[in-house]
């Protein structure tokens, strides 16, 4: 007899950390690696936000909380919101978890039923599909191009829509594109989900604030879809606080209850000095904060020159991304090349081969959904990503 479970023997591992685990090991055995595999800000938290966990602590905030979240949290996401997004919810609408990733588990958990179809376009964050599997529900991909940025049409969308339809998710700003989504573009998205009164969205939208063409857009702003519309955020991109573990959701107030119900039987609340901490954050305008204001400027000038270096490399399609920290670029015209014994055949084969041969980790584009691409975070100094950059188009230069 097996000792596994079905369920945990048919997931998959999650491959954006196994490659920053294996990029870890082999620095760890004196091997030179630059990593451009993690999803992190390379930035510390803001002060004022440690500032908080400190008094937080001196408060006394060291008991179980709320299982959906301290009250004087959930006004505070209310207002950010409201002051950010134009939405208007009610505290009751909104269940702060163990950070974002948790959030959408919980939140396919409590809409799909085996057999119920999801709808995820591609390329995808990586545990979309988990997600998924592990509701027994069915994914249904929908392939976006690069020539459209990677965003999914009304039309295809309506295409892929059938009676068994329950979901759609994607994320905006995209992990792993850089795309967003713009208003119109929402709109036609919305236009779509309006038509058919069963279908409910999932907008990831935890990399709001690293946005580099303006004002970010949410498809929760549509009265006629609102009610269908679960949007998920938190801090751990944009208040670079990846290690506090809050994100939250803001949903109709029948998911929002189901979340809490499922939560309170699984982790109950999150971290009592994390909580009082992102109050803090919640409060922090993104127009006026210059924390905030300092993070994305970095991100955008570092975006701006890998742009440059990895146009200068043949063989490369690139777009330019619109925010996160993030570039996909097309790498398959180097497919049936091979370098000293090394034939890429796929986005593997090309992540290995840049991790053994030219020391730079990156992520295998067929982990979110697109075997062309490869995936490269510029989440770290000028310094290495020039050097990375450099090593990347030495090493691809060799292919034959």
């Amino acid at each position: 007899m097996e000792i596994l479970s079905n369920r945990i023997l048919n997931m998959a591992e999650s491959e954006t950390l196994a490659m920053t685990a294996k990029a870890r090991e082999l620095k760890a055995h004196g091997k030179d690696v630059i990593s451009l595999s993690i999803g992190e800000p390379d930035f510390n938290t803001p002060e004022v936000v440690k500032e908080a966990a400190k008094k937080a602590i001196d408060d006394n905030f060291t008991h179980y909380p709320p299982v959906p979240g301290y009250a004087d949290l959930k006004e505070a996401i209310c207002t950010k919101l409201r002051r950010d997004n134009g939405l208007e919810y009610k505290p009751e609408q909104i269940v702060v978890s163990t950070g974002a990733k948790q959030s959408l588990f919980q939140v396919v958990q409590c809409l799909v039923n085996p057999g119920d179809e999801v709808i995820i376009p591609t390329p995808f964050w990586v545990s979309y599909k988990e997600f998924v599997r592990l509701a027994e529900g069915t994914c249904v991909f929908v392939k976006t191009k690069l020539e459209n940025d990677f965003k999914v049409t009304p039309e295809q969308l309506e295409a892929a829509i059938t009676p068994r339809t329950k979901l759609i998710m994607f994320s905006s700003p995209s992990n792993p594109t850089g795309m967003l989504y713009t208003k119109e573009e929402l709109r036609g998205i919305a236009d779509v989900v309006a038509r058919h009164e069963n279908l409910f969205v999932m907008a990831d939208e935890i990399y709001e604030h690293i946005n580099f063409v303006g004002k970010h857009e949410s498809i929760a702003q549509f009265p006629e879809v609102k009610e269908r519309v679960i949007t998920v955020n938190g801090v751990a991109k944009g208040f670079a606080m990846t290690g506090w573990r809050i994100g939250f959701i803001a949903a109709p107030t029948v998911i929002a209850k189901a979340a809490n119900k499922l939560q309170g039987q699984v982790t109950s609340a999150t971290c009592s000095i994390a909580q009082k901490a992102t109050v803090c954050a919640m409060l922090m305008d993104p127009k006026t904060s210059k924390d905030i204001i300092d993070m994305r400027e970095t991100f955008r000038r570092r975006r701006d020159m890998v742009y440059k270096l990895l146009c200068d490399i043949p063989g490369l399609k690139v777009r330019l991304p619109q925010g996160a920290f993030y570039f996909f670029p097309d790498c398959s015209s180097y497919y049936g090349k091979s370098y000293n014994g090394t034939k890429i055949e796929n986005s593997t084969d090309m992540a290995f081969y840049l991790l053994n041969e030219a020391g730079v980790a990156t992520v295998m584009g067929s982990a979110f959904g697109d075997d062309s691409c490869i995936r490269l975070s510029y989440a770290t100094s000028e310094e290495l990503l020039r050097e990375a950059l450099r090593r990347i188009k030495e090493t691809l230069a060799k292919l034959q």
